[in-house]
């Protein structure tokens, strides 16, 4: 006899913890966060390298996905935090980034009080030899509305950061950087870009990163395992 088709907030949830009501947290949400949390955690893949850098070069950022569980614990959590602060934007700017300020006190990537350097608070679910790094930025970076992307000259400008940032110390083809559609974005009053790096020395991540420990890691999110 088949297995009964579960609603999808009780999917990967122990019998005697189901709640017959779906909670809160999961109300209102797309219909790919259903999908992915209706998934059982077995049968989710992390992304190997070649995926992710595939995935970033035909600007495809919106098939990254969270495993199940963690993406559960990510809506549950983001909850709380807007429930506590007004908005997951105020948690932040107050408690992450401690900007009390956000007006640039130079050009872009010329002063490095405008920039600061942190783990991806919430990983997708890419293989653990990936470091996700977001950037985050006092400055705009400029964007053409008509396609939703970064200008030319915005793009040049993260090339050379990135270059003297991390291709110094990563191998060129080992990284990667993105700047998500401003539809996927989950913070939009804070500018910001991403970048993956493939197998990086970590004494090097805990020095730019100011010795920097995600919030994922201390809710117990998973950042994928080795293939």
């Amino acid at each position: 006899m088949p297995a009964p088709i579960l609603p999808f907030w009780q999917v990967n949830v122990p019998p005697s913890l189901r709640e017959q009501e779906c909670p809160e947290y999961l109300l209102d949400i797309s219909e790919k966060d259903k999908r992915i949390i209706g998934t059982p955690d077995e049968d989710f893949r992390p992304m190997p390298w070649p995926v992710v850098k595939d995935l970033i070069r035909t600007n495809r950022i919106d098939l990254f996905e969270r495993r199940p569980t963690d993406l559960r614990k990510y809506r549950q959590y983001t909850h709380k935090l807007a429930q506590d602060y007004g908005s997951v934007m105020n948690f932040v700017l107050k408690e992450r980034l401690q900007w009390t300020d956000l007006t640039p006190r130079g050009a872009p990537f010329t002063i490095p009080d405008d920039i600061k350097i942190l783990y991806n608070d919430w990983p997708y679910g890419i293989d653990s030899s990936i470091i996700h790094l977001v950037i985050w930025t006092k400055f705009d970076l400029e964007e053409d509305p008509e396609i939703d992307d970064l200008t030319p000259a915005a793009r040049e400008e993260i090339n050379t950061f990135v270059d003297q940032t991390f291709c110094t110390k990563v191998p060129p083809e080992d990284v990667v950087w993105f700047k998500n559609w401003r539809s996927l974005k989950s913070v939009h009053a804070v500018e910001h870009f991403h970048v993956m790096l493939h197998d990086p020395d970590m004494e090097f991540i805990k020095n730019i990163t100011n010795s920097d420990v995600p919030l994922a890691a201390k809710v117990g999110i998973q950042n994928g395992s080795h293939q």
